[in-house]
């Protein structure tokens, strides 16, 4: 924490709860304001300061990296930059998203990764079977019915190992 003139106030660190926020809001000077680097934890904090009527701003990562590059990179040295760039109006400040804007990306990124995953392992069941020389429809294999039939009628020509492979491999699809 600083003042205006660029005297150093207080530091600390402080845990990234709800509650060490709010004990930490309750012990600062009034007027004051909050500059951030984006984590994981930006969203959290950012919407927990601004309901309890911070001001907050989130600096742009990227220009922020190249305004306060150096040798020595520690969260000490770190906090004293951007209280410094904050103090001078030098901040690079990026736009938050509304809680609600930010809630759907999360949902629909999640989402991404678990179609791109599903992807992947019906194309590693494919691989497999092709490994094993067993002919199989490739537009019907990922259908629930054929692959058990598949798995049945082919049992004998796979190795030992394959059919329990591919029940795992089908299931991490099915989940």
């Amino acid at each position: 924490m600083r003042q205006a003139d660029g005297t150093i106030i207080q530091e600390s660190t402080i845990t990234a709860t709800r509650h060490a926020l709010d004990e930490w809001m309750r012990q600062l000077p009034q007027p004051w304001m909050a500059g951030m680097e984006a984590t994981l934890f930006t969203g959290l904090i950012y919407d927990h300061l601004v309901s309890g009527g911070a001001m907050v701003k989130v600096a742009h990562p990227a220009m922020l990296q190249a305004i306060a590059s150096g040798k020595k990179k520690n969260d000490r040295v770190d906090a004293r930059k951007i209280a410094d760039l904050l103090r001078c109006n030098y901040f690079p400040e990026c736009h938050m998203a509304s809680r609600e804007i930010r809630d759907r990306r999360r949902v629909l990124r999640y989402r991404n990764l678990l179609v791109r995953q599903a992807v992947q392992m019906k194309n590693k069941v494919s691989g497999r079977l092709m490994e094993a020389g067993v002919p199989y429809n490739q537009q019907k294999v990922h259908q629930n019915k054929y692959f058990a039939e598949l798995l049945q009628t082919q049992k004998k020509e796979m190795p030992p190992s394959m059919p329990e492979l591919l029940r795992l491999s089908r299931s991490s699809v099915e989940a």
